[in-house]
């Protein structure tokens, strides 16, 4: 090679270097000084259903804690694809947040063959929030006074009594088809843009079932508008002890909790990364925050920060099988 050849290619090498260097050091420097503007969290589902309520509970909170601005910004629709894909696509600088949980994070992966994200590959779980159990519940006109009761009603009338969903692919659409597979029961799905339709549709007569977080539900219930029959935890709820676990009915084993948390797209700095897995760290900490939780009927869900990845893992080996054997597809 002739001298002045050299001299370009090590020209042409200088230069990527340096290059790199700028590129590194600016991302260090946006890194250092990270949060320098508002954060915004995206809730896959319409405003109002339980996603949407602890997702604007963090964020208060991660503002508060940052010292900046954090917002919900509601993304709803094909269950909760649209804005699950939307963080996994974004700029993975910190600024765009993900609110999952085992809905979007573990059940899509079992009802899609062309999920267009990869749960365990394209996001970095940043804390796990909180976890609650499901409540069975029926209009409050449904002429059953237990679980048992209920399924009997039901095996009675095949392809009559309808339950309702947040929309199709939510955990309320795939755990109710579980259980009600389990059973033996038939059911036609009825899917809402988001819960609070179904809500209203069952207070109305119109509506027979719905499968959800007992922190949407609990106030219904407790007022007598709604009649809960059976719970998911593996133990009764202190806020609901009079309703039974599905378990106690002896008709079939479902024993399950929807977890909430907060995700990060895969890519996301190691120090952005740190800083707020040690705000949220302090969020599960702060006791107001746990009361709130708790007064929502849930509990707060810790898991170290070594073992997020694992429990995501952990989440997808266990219900993907439990769906499969459902035979609930959504494509």
């Amino acid at each position: 090679m002739k001298n002045w050849q050299k001299n370009i290619l090590f020209l042409k090498l200088l230069g990527a270097l340096l290059l790199l260097g700028s590129i590194s050091g600016h991302s260090f420097a946006q890194s250092s000084d990270y949060p320098s503007r508002a954060i915004k969290m995206i809730v896959p589902i319409a405003p109002g259903g339980g996603t949407d309520i602890i997702g604007r509970k963090v964020a208060q909170r991660l503002g508060e804690i940052l010292h900046q601005s954090a917002f919900v910004e509601n993304k709803a629709g094909a269950g909760s694809l649209i804005g699950t894909d939307f963080v996994a696509k974004a700029t993975p600088d910190g600024y765009t947040l993900l609110v999952g949980g085992l809905f979007n994070m573990v059940m899509n992966k079992a009802l899609m063959k062309n999920l267009s994200y990869d749960p365990a590959k394209d996001f970095i779980p940043v804390g796990y929030v909180s976890s609650y159990p499901f409540v069975f519940t029926v209009r409050s006109d449904l002429p059953v006074k237990d679980f048992p009761e209920f399924v009997r009603y039901a095996k009675e009338r095949p392809g009559q009594l309808s339950y309702g969903s947040a929309g199709i692919g939510t955990l309320q659409h795939v755990w109710a088809h579980v259980l009600t597979t389990n059973l033996g029961l038939d059911l036609v799905h009825v899917p809402f843009k988001g819960a609070p339709p179904a809500y209203q549709e069952m207070m109305a007569g119109r509506l027979d079932v719905i499968f959800d977080n007992i922190s949407a539900v609990k106030a219904y219930v407790q007022s007598g508008k709604l009649k809960g029959l059976s719970t998911s935890g593996e133990s009764r709820s202190v806020f609901l002890p009079e309703i039974p676990t599905i378990n106690e009915s002896n008709l079939t084993k479902f024993t399950g909790e929807s977890w909430f948390g907060i995700f990060a797209p895969a890519g996301t700095p190691p120090a952005v990364i740190a800083k707020l897995r040690e705000a949220m760290a302090q969020i599960n900490k702060d006791p107001e925050f746990i009361l709130q939780v708790e007064k929502d009927g849930g509990r707060v869900l810790n898991v170290a920060q070594n073992e997020q990845d694992k429990f995501l893992i952990s989440q997808i080996n266990l219900w993907v099988p439990s769906v499969n054997k459902s035979k609930l597809k959504l494509d």
